[in-house]
């Protein structure tokens, strides 16, 4: 088994300064003072990662109401990113995360099951972040299909 970090409520979110599928940089301490839904996955342009952004693309508009902004980051290429957010109409910033380090601070790559196998990759994970920086939900693991209806429930927006 693998020592993969896992963040919890209350731990500090590691900062990050990453580029965006707009060539520009997006630091999490540019967005304090407001919640953010940061998520994780494996690889832009693939039928689950597509789903998944799509139904945060479809919720953004809600969620941005309640204060969240959404922060979609994986290993891809900025140029695969902007491809993605063309073809999908992605309308939030997607970051890349090529060396993976920030994945790794978050605990969202390393061992995982694939098809009954052990592999290394990028765990599809959620996490929220409150206006002070703090991690307030840390999910692991999450289901590409239906997480986004479930976080709504769970962030009490539905």
């Amino acid at each position: 088994m693998t020592d993969n970090v896992r963040l919890s409520a209350g731990d500090a979110a590691p900062d990050f300064t990453l580029p965006t599928d707009t060539g520009e940089s997006l630091s999490l301490k540019d967005l304090r003072g407001r919640k953010v839904v940061l998520y994780a996955y494996p690889a832009a342009m693939t039928p689950g990662c597509t789903k998944q952004a799509c139904d945060f693309r479809d919720s953004l508009a809600s969620l941005q109401a309640a204060g969240y902004e959404v922060v979609g980051i994986s290993p891809d290429k900025p140029a695969k990113l902007a491809k993605f957010r063309e073809h999908d109409a992605i309308t939030f910033p997607l970051v890349s995360d090529e060396d993976k380090s920030v994945l790794t601070a978050y605990g969202a790559f390393g061992e995982k099951q694939l098809y009954g196998k052990t592999v290394t990759g990028v765990i599809r994970s959620t996490f929220v972040i409150d206006e002070n920086g703090a991690i307030e939900r840390a999910l692991y693991n999450v289901k590409a299909t239906g997480h986004v209806a479930k976080l709504r429930r769970d962030l009490g927006l539905d």
